[in-house]
């Protein structure tokens, strides 16, 4: 199974930035994309960024579009999000997600998917 772990949540005033990593392993060749997605209480899943694996062409929900970037090692065993001039509004357990492109294009619910972390944006 893939296996997700994530990092780098943490609490920043608005205007601020942090970077999310995802350390990844046991991937399989139907997960052919990596996502980040989040959820603030009482709120649906919102997908934040994708990239395809292979070919790392990237997508953006248009509400992070500029500010966030997704990106990966060159191993294929790291993913990140850069996120600068965060917002109250970002404030949500982000988590890490993998699975086939198709799956991620309809935004989920993901095969497989980290614990997530934690980002407050005050």
């Amino acid at each position: 199974d893939v296996q997700l772990v994530e990092s780098g949540g943490g609490s920043v005033q608005a205007g601020g930035s942090l970077r999310l990593s995802c350390v990844a392993s046991g991937y399989t060749i139907s997960t052919n994309c990596v996502a980040w997605f989040r959820q603030a209480p009482g709120k649906e899943r919102e997908g934040v960024a994708a990239i395809r694996r292979y070919s790392g062409t990237t997508f953006y929900a248009d509400s992070v579009k500029g500010p966030f970037t997704i990106s990966q090692d060159n191993a294929k065993t790291t993913l990140y999000l850069q996120m600068n001039s965060l917002k109250p509004e970002d404030t949500a357990m982000y988590y890490c997600a993998a699975d086939s492109c198709l799956v991620v294009a309809s935004g989920g619910p993901y095969k497989y998917r980290g614990q997530g972390t934690q980002v407050t944006v005050s």
